[in-house]
Formats: C-alpha cells, structure tokens, sequence
C-alpha cells in the first residue's frame, strides 16, 4: 500500500476527497495544494478537524509552472487531481516525470483522450493513471458497470444524473455546484453514445425526456456532455446501447437552450465597444456569479438503467442512488459523490489493484465493488429487477 497521498486544488471536491482518504485509506500523510495557500490552509484544517488528527499539511503550488508542480508531485505516492478539466494532460506528464501515479475529476471526453495518449509513458514510468473519477463522469459509470455485470447480457444501459437544491427557486431552478465554465462545457459540446453499436455524437440539450424521481415527482432529462466518458468505446462490440442524460427540475433545459441557440456560448471573438471578446468568456463572468449568488442545501439523484436477459429471460435493472447534504461533516452531496468517489478509486490504486498505464475509468475497478465502498461510506443504492417480455420495450 502506498500511503501519502496528495491534493491538487483544495476547493469543495478536493477537501472531500482528502476528507475520504483521512477517514478511509489511513494515510501516512495527505499534502493539500493549491495556488492560494489560504485555500489549501482551510482544506486541511477543516479536514484535520473532522477526524481529529494532523493528517493534512497544506501547501502552496502552482500547477501552471511545471518546476512547482513537479516539487509537489515528487513528494507523493498518488495525487488526485481536482483542477480545471483542461489541466489533468498537463498534471500527467508531470505525474510521469515525477513517478506519480494519478486519478482525476475529467469532465471533457476529448481532453480525457489526450491523457489516455500517455499510455506508453506511463507504463515506461511505472504509474498508474486514471482520469475521469468523480461523479458524472465516474460514480455513474460504476452504476453502468454494476449493470453489465449483473446482467447475463446487455443490451441498452441507460444513465441518468443531476445534483440539485432543496428548494429550487425559479426561474433555472438550480443551484451552481461546481464551475460555471465547466457546466456551461457539459451543455455546450457534444455528447459521446453508443448507439445501435455504433459510437456516434449527439447534439446536447436535447432528446428531452420525462423522468419520475420517487423523492422529487416529475423530473426533465436532456443530453449533456462527458457523462459517459470512454464508456462507449470500452463497451462497443459487447453493448448496443450506451448513454448518459443529465436530471433538472422541469423546464431548465429549454432555458438553458435560449443561450446556446443564441450565441452566447460561441467561443470566436466578436468586437464590443471597440473590445474584442468572447461570449462564453462574458457569460460565465457574469452568470456564473449571478447563480451562485442562490445559496441552498443540495441533494442527487442518480440512476442506471440496464436492459438485456437475465437467466435466459429479457430484464430490466435499475438502479437508484439518493442523497442529501451531510449535517454531520458540512459536506454537500456533490462533494461526497464526487470527492469520495474519487478517493475511491485512488485507493484502488494505490493499493496495487490496478494496472500500469493510462486506464479508462470503467476498466479500473469493478461497479460492484464499487458500490460496496459507497455502502461502507453510508451511502447506498437500491436495485430493482424486472424479468418480463415487457422489459426490453
């Protein structure tokens, strides 16, 4: 076992995940990064005092120049990195200099490609890494995995997710858990499927459908991008079907879809006021803070369906997950399903269970395990079974 972790970015996700790690994977120590050291200080001092030891030392790193990035790395056996999607290739080269082996949030299929291209390197190096670890992409993937496995065969897996407030306040009825440019990066790009045994990309917004969440009634879900991660490409020739929607309250999707449509997502330049800007840049300087500004206590709704045979008969699985903000630890249930899903997956690997080289994330650890480690953190799922000729409408 390998025992000193570190974090890179101790914002919400990250201070979950070194939260998970000190509770779970019984660290020798857990060094928490980020470029503000204030940050990385209120990191490990609320996770020292949730678990009433000094587990965590904060640093100061930055992880844009690589002479401080590698003096961070070099001091651990595995960094979990919670930075911007677009930044995990760049960690990774680092990880490899440095003998790291490395798990990631993801978020953007084609940049978690761009990690996957290190493959050969980091088997030369001895390392293992693994991208797209929290929860959607991640934690969902593991429902999707938890499907095939249960299912003699499968045909269709169908995943769904949305983290959520409490109390939705209209008009968006939502509430900002992470970064508005990386929300606006899920419903701007393509979605990755497979489809009739082909991976293709799909429009997002779109495909609306109605969903019932027994807690919630009547929910919308649309496409958004990077849910499924490499899932489809992993599982093409095996499943016929692969795909992943995103939960809101009803009527967000065709809100959000106003912006999309007109222009406020473009990422050219345009000349306002002799200024040259870009409308993505502009929208979420100036949305972003205006969302956040609606505080409220959160929860998540996830669920898998899969549909195939089961002991010789057409099934249907489903899968539910629910949860709800912690009162105990403070910690949102976007930070639990993310940050411990992370952390997870980290101690997969840091515990030898996992193969050198670049891993795609479904091939990392199994769904079933998986979702028993969920358990073991109090947070669990429900499966029901349907075996019918009805089932694979």
């Amino acid at each position: 076992m390998k025992n000193t972790f570190a974090i890179l970015g101790s914002g919400m996700q990250g201070t979950a995940a070194a939260y998970d790690l000190a509770k779970f994977a019984d660290p020798d120590q857990i060094y928490v990064g980020d470029a503000s050291y204030q940050q990385a200080i209120k990191c490990a001092s609320r996770v020292n005092g949730l678990v009433g030891r000094e587990v965590c030392t904060p640093m100061h790193v930055d992880a844009l120049d690589p002479k401080s990035l590698n003096a961070f790395l070099s001091q651990t056996d595995i960094v979990l990195s919670c930075l911007p999607y677009w930044m995990h290739p760049m960690v990774a080269k680092s990880a490899i200099e440095t003998i790291t082996d490395m798990v990631d949030l993801g978020g953007n299929t084609d940049i978690t490609m761009q990690t996957l291209e290190l493959d050969d390197r980091a088997r030369d190096a001895g390392i293992t890494v693994v991208p797209d670890c929290g929860l959607a992409p991640g934690l969902v993937n593991n429902i999707g995995c938890a499907l095939i496995e249960t299912l003699d065969k499968t045909e269709t897996v169908r995943l769904y997710c949305g983290v959520l407030p409490q109390n939705p306040k209209p008009p968006f009825n939502y509430k900002l858990t992470f970064n508005m440019e990386g929300l606006v990066t899920e419903y701007d790009y393509e979605a990755v499927v497979l489809r009739k045994g082909e991976v293709i990309k799909v429009d997002t917004l779109s495909e609306l459908e109605t969903l019932h969440i027994d807690e919630l009634g009547e929910m919308e879900a649309f496409t958004t991008s990077g849910g499924t991660s490499t899932a489809p490409f992993t599982f093409e020739g095996t499943v016929q079907n692969y795909e992943y929607k995103t939960i809101r309250f009803p009527g967000h999707c065709a809100l959000m879809r106003i912006f999309k449509d007109f222009g406020f997502w473009r990422e050219d330049e345009v000349t306002v006021k002799d200024a040259k800007v870009r409308p993505k840049d502009v929208f979420n300087t100036v949305f972003g803070p205006e969302l956040a500004k609606f505080v409220d206590k959160d929860l998540c709704a996830v669920r898998g369906v899969g549909i195939g045979l089961k002991d010789g008969r057409p099934a249907r699985m489903q899968i539910d997950l629910f949860d709800r903000q912690d009162e105990a630890t403070g910690f949102t249930s976007m930070e639990r399903l993310t940050g411990f899903s992370m952390s997870i997956v980290a101690q997969e690997v840091a515990a030898s269970r996992v193969g050198n080289g670049c891993v795609r994330y479904e091939k990392a650890m199994s769904g079933t395990a998986f979702l028993a480690e969920l358990a073991r953190r109090g947070i669990t799922v429900r499966m029901q079974q349907t075996v019918e000729l009805e089932a694979l409408r």
